[in-house]
């Protein structure tokens, strides 16, 4: 048995001869991974791109199809600049109670196994609550806190405690404040859990060894790591009750206090304030306050983006 160089004759790996071309007849092999997105992509189109662009046609033009600015006009008139604002401060007081509450309720789980009882079981609800609303959830409140409900009995027979004294006020717009909230909370819970639980251990291990505490760890570094998470979630609190119809619709039934049940009256009546097509008009309004908190809640996003990996 011998050493050294190889034979003449012996084949050598040819690293250095280049690849043969592929014949001019073959073909790429296409790319069907799109197909997967299709249906999803027909949905946008339907619910949200179709409503956005009837919007923008019917919000521009009048009864007889030509340009306007009309409709626009009718967006700083008193009435629907009331309107904005009863939707505004309905969705941030419902926002900001859900999130706070949400959060809290966070926090209590966080030491929780994931794939525990309590864990699992508050998930579960949290998405179950979440998409409950409509019919469903005034039927509830009515049920139970309505002028003829169990609670409101309850309190006034044992307590003597007439919650209505003032008025109905659950079928006026204070009553759409303990409805968003119902399923305000769960959605905060849903959406700021995995931001919490992204929380690394080393983070507060690293907070002692420096000299810190453990109450010291969550103004430091907690809170503002946290910050734009739970910002983001507010923003995504806000847009949910802004754009809320069914349940608002269902309670109340007299009057247009939001935006969702002007655009209603619109609809139903053809003219309002001498102005036809106001609905699109509406709506466009709607879409632009949406689309600009959707957009600072993508931005927050990108930003969390690194702390949630």
């Amino acid at each position: 048995m011998t050493t050294g160089a190889p034979e003449t004759g012996a084949p050598t790996l040819a690293a250095s001869e280049p690849t043969a071309p592929a014949p001019r007849g073959a073909r790429r092999r296409l790319d069907l991974s799109w197909v997967g997105l299709a249906p999803f992509a027909v949905y946008l189109g339907l619910f949200l791109v179709l409503p956005t662009v009837l919007a923008l046609a019917t919000g521009l033009v009048d009864g007889d199809g030509a340009l306007t600015g009309e409709n626009l006009a009718a967006l700083v008139d008193p009435v629907v600049l009331t309107t904005f604002w009863n939707s505004t401060w309905v969705s941030l007081l419902t926002a900001a109670i859900g999130a706070l509450v949400g959060a809290l309720v966070c926090y209590a789980m966080l030491g929780l196994p994931e794939t525990g009882f309590v864990r699992t079981t508050v998930d579960a609800a949290s998405g179950v609550l979440a998409q409950f609303g409509g019919v469903m959830l005034a039927f509830v409140l009515i049920a139970t806190i309505g002028t003829q409900g169990v609670v409101t009995g309850i309190l006034d027979d044992v307590f003597g405690l007439d919650i209505f004294a003032n008025g109905a006020w659950i079928y006026a717009l204070p009553g759409l404040i303990p409805a968003y909230v119902i399923f305000q909370v769960p959605l905060m819970v849903i959406t700021f859990m995995p931001a919490l639980a992204a929380l690394k251990p080393q983070w507060v291990e690293a907070h002692l060894t420096l000299g810190g505490t453990r109450g010291g760890f969550w103004p430091h570094i907690g809170f503002p790591v946290l910050a734009p998470s739970f910002l983001a979630s507010f923003l995504l609190l806000f847009a949910n009750a802004f754009s809320s119809y069914a349940t608002a619709a269902a309670l109340a039934s007299q009057g247009s206090q939001i935006v969702p049940l002007q655009i209603r009256t619109s609809l139903t009546s053809e003219t309002v304030l001498g102005r036809e097509n106001l609905a699109g008009a509406l709506a466009l309004g709607m879409i632009v306050v949406v689309a600009v908190v959707m957009g600072l809640y993508a931005l927050i996003q990108k930003r969390t983006a690194r702390w949630q990996s």
